[in-house]
């Protein structure tokens, strides 16, 4: 059950299905962005396809020897520009896939703009999603909520994405949602609504033991968007930003311009792909390994001087080069985590924010808060952040000092929009919105820390920070998880709501970050047998969560006279 595969199959069945010959391929910008995360360029030069093209930016000369691929979302807008293109055809077949369902009578206005009968092929092809890994999906949706309810259409996009994830690995789940929130249950009923609408999609063969797909809300753990991150894939998107597997280091000084736009793929790298769960020390460690690797390989490579020398060369030169690649790509991305974490103090920020999740003791923490507030090598997110979390903790606490921490942020120079996300995490995460106190002694797993030496100069905190989604599938797969927490929507429940899930398809509405996509691997690993996913809205690190925040409770803003400080 991997949602990259099954996103790859429908590409290679686009392809396959056009026939021999030279083909471009017509996307438009959300399934670029679909394509490019699961498909290198260059793999699919390999399969004849020669240009890529989007179908907003379309224009040119006619080329009728080539054939056209077309892949686009069923929208209002690509339907229009579709007709416009069948009208005057620049290409001498068309083969057209939507990533979703489409309308009989969007199909029935192509065929009547197809006068020229260039169009071969129209399909639905359900690859409507990103696909980060084979685990993990996203839509790239943020600000997805307007207060307490969904923004109208980022509900139908998630509905519709939700929809062809399911038709993508042909899987008819019961559907099962957080119980406290309106959110979850208009998601899920949406989503069913939608199935038994599409019955005929869904005539697969039914298992013993049905999937599932279990929707929460983002409202019931604010805290893991909040804090930092010491693994690395995770790490990387907390402190660079990792959108859609690309970050973007233009924004730093001296690099050559291919080490400025590096992608992260766990399947054209290797050295990423075992590591991406690994913590920061460790990565130190492991890198300073390839970096010998590569040294032994480019001795080896010093002496040609034979005709044998030299086809041993022409042999290895492909794999010496994309060790190369990755020794560049990894010393520049780790090079720049470790002079960020030097330069702010992360390793101090971060003991900090263990220490705040966990229930110690509130003098001692606050007086620690107010040290790296007041210290300038602080960034102003992580002395936010820190207040976020003291306010989420100690809010209703005697002798609590949030106005007076307020006050500090102010001094720094934060604006009045950023102090306001003080208020509005407190407001996002509402206690009813949580299925357990997340700050309690009974419910909250402590936070240890790990420090490992592993390259001189490099020392490491790995956190062990165990998000709330963890807890909830960990009690899904022992069958604890009760149904009065976590309703089935009618038409779509199992038979024996304690069911052993085997294969579980999560969905957190408001987002996920990659510290829940860590935890899923683990369960997946220590479960055989069991298969689960991970989906969001989109894919937060801090800055994201705040725009999130902003959309979530900006009627809050307006209308509340509540008062934190």
């Amino acid at each position: 059950m991997s949602c990259v595969a099954a996103v790859r199959l429908y590409i290679d069945k686009m392809i396959e299905e056009s026939g021999p010959g030279m083909k471009v391929l017509m996307m438009d910008r959300e399934t670029t962005t679909i394509v490019s995360v699961v498909y290198a360029q260059s793999e699919i030069l390999l399969k004849e396809v020669y240009l890529f093209e989007r179908i907003d930016l379309a224009g040119g000369d006619a080329m009728k020897h080539l054939k056209c691929i077309v892949f686009v979302r069923p929208t209002k807008e690509n339907i229009e520009l579709l007709v416009r293109e069948l009208k005057r055809p620049r290409y001498g077949q068309y083969y057209i896939y939507f990533s979703n369902t489409v309308n009989r009578s969007d199909v029935k206005v192509l065929a009547e703009a197809d006068d020229q009968e260039s169009v071969h092929e129209v399909r639905e092809f359900y690859g409507d999603y990103v696909a980060l890994a084979p685990h993990l999906f996203s839509f790239n949706l943020t600000g997805c909520f307007q207060g307490r309810n969904w923004n109208r259409s980022a509900l139908e996009r998630t509905v519709h994405g939700i929809v062809a994830v399911l038709l993508s690995l042909r899987k008819s789940p019961a559907v099962r949602y957080q119980g406290n929130s309106e959110t979850a249950r208009r998601l899920a009923e949406g989503v069913s609504q939608l199935m038994t609408r599409e019955s005929k999609l869904f005539d697969f063969r039914r298992p013993e033991i049905p999937p599932l797909l279990l929707i929460m809300d983002r409202r019931s753990d604010t805290v893991t968007p909040l804090l930092n991150q010491w693994t690395y894939q995770a790490m990387v998107h907390e402190l660079l930003k990792i959108n859609n597997n690309r970050v973007n280091l233009s924004q730093v000084s001296g690099l050559t311009k291919d080490l400025q736009d590096i992608v992260l793929s766990e399947d054209n790298d290797d050295f990423y792909a075992g590591n991406m769960y690994r913590n920061f020390g460790e990565i130190g460690s492991n890198i300073k390994d390839l970096m010998e690797e590569f040294q032994r390989k480019t001795k080896n490579h010093e002496k040609v001087e034979s005709i044998a020398d030299m086809k041993a060369f022409v042999e290895h030169y492909p794999q010496f080069k994309k060790i190369q690649g990755a020794v560049a790509k990894h010393v520049t991305l780790m090079g720049e985590l470790s002079r960020l974490v030097g330069a702010h103090c992360l390793l101090e920020v971060s003991e900090v924010e263990q220490e705040l999740t966990c229930n110690t003791d509130h003098a001692d923490i606050l007086k620690r808060i107010r040290t790296l507030v007041t210290n300038s090598k602080v960034r102003d997110i992580d002395c936010l952040r820190l207040v976020m979390l003291y306010a989420l903790h100690y809010e209703k606490q005697s002798g609590g000092d949030l106005a007076g921490l307020v006050e500090l942020l102010r001094k720094r120079g934060l604006s009045d929009n950023l102090l306001r996300m003080v208020s509005s995490a407190v407001e996002f995460q509402e206690r009813k919105f949580q299925p357990g106190d997340k700050f309690s002694a009974d419910n909250m797993r402590a936070f240890t820390k790990k420090v490992i030496k592993g390259l001189k100069g490099v020392e490491n905190i790995y956190t062990q920070h165990v998000p709330l989604v963890y807890d909830i599938l960990e009690d899904l797969l022992r069958g604890r998880l009760k149904e009065s927490s976590f309703p089935y929507v009618p038409q779509h429940s199992a038979r024996d709501s304690m069911f052993r899930f085997q294969d579980v398809i999560v969905f957190v509405a408001g987002g996920v970050t990659y510290e829940e996509s860590l935890s899923v691997y683990k369960l997946n690993v220590a479960n055989p047998g069991t298969r689960i996913l991970l989906g969001g809205t989109a894919v937060h690190n801090f800055t994201s969560f705040l725009d999130e925040l902003k959309s979530a409770t900006a009627d809050f803003a307006s209308r509340s006279g509540r008062h934190l400080y």
